[in-house]
């Protein structure tokens, strides 16, 4: 299987060298960092680690993801992954192993379902999560537990969503795009621990504040295409 990793980063120096040094080299294909604009040298360190650098100097996170998906390489698997070091790249082959097996279409790293480390994640934050999680699974019957960044998907399943969210909206519309067509949506659990740098997002009251806006209208717009809606239930592994 051909498996491409897509990496948004904005000034990630401190951590991208050590996200690309752990991404099992058995596993993957191609490496894309997509940069915004980075000033402190991520895109260079990035590029001499060999992974493919991409700039994008339009804002948002889903456009990064957006231009990345469109830079892949063919993939039959595509991963997205955050560059801050707060999930762990060796944690691969939990996300990998539904979809190669056959037993799902897309994956979901779970960080409230595995090990945190203390601080990992802000209160409001875990609560963020929790209180999206439960609106989906209301509105979709898809139980889920997590909206994190660390997740897998087929790459013909991508492309049959005909995703198009630019904003951080992007964590909310594979799930629920995904619920409605039917396909079917697995959680993994992973240990999740304190970012490198800065959050752009819980670091900030704009952010966190921008960022919940963005998931919630995404939730609800969704939840009036009923005719469309397939329910499945997540499941972990």
């Amino acid at each position: 299987m051909r498996v491409s990793v897509i990496i948004p980063t904005h000034n990630e120096a401190g951590a991208i060298g050590r996200v690309l040094a752990d991404l099992p080299a058995d596993l993957v294909t191609e490496v894309i960092v997509v940069d915004s604009n980075s000033t402190d040298g991520t895109p260079e360190i990035a590029a001499r680690m060999g992974a493919r650098v991409v700039p994008e100097p339009r804002r948002g996170y889903g456009q990064a993801c957006l231009t990345g998906l469109a830079h892949s390489s063919a993939p039959d698997i595509v991963v997205f992954l955050d560059g801050d070091y707060s999930d762990r790249p060796a944690e691969l082959p939990r996300l990998l192993a539904p979809i190669t097996e056959g037993r799902a279409d897309i994956t979901l790293g779970s960080r409230l379902a595995g090990p945190r480390t203390r601080g990992a994640m802000p209160w409001h934050a875990a609560l963020g999560n929790r209180v999206a999680a439960g609106l989906i699974t209301h509105l979709y019957g898809l139980k889920v537990s997590d909206l994190g960044p660390f997740r897998a998907a087929r790459a013909e399943v991508l492309h049959a969503l005909a995703l198009q969210e630019t904003t951080y909206g992007w964590a909310v519309e594979m799930i629920v795009k995904g619920a409605v067509r039917g396909f079917r949506i697995v959680e993994a659990p992973v240990s999740y621990y304190p970012r490198i740098g800065k959050s752009k997002i819980s670091g900030t009251i704009r952010g966190t504040i921008g960022a919940a806006w963005f998931i919630l209208s995404g939730i609800l717009r969704y939840s009036f295409r009923p005719a469309e809606r397939h329910e499945k239930g997540a499941r972990f592994e």
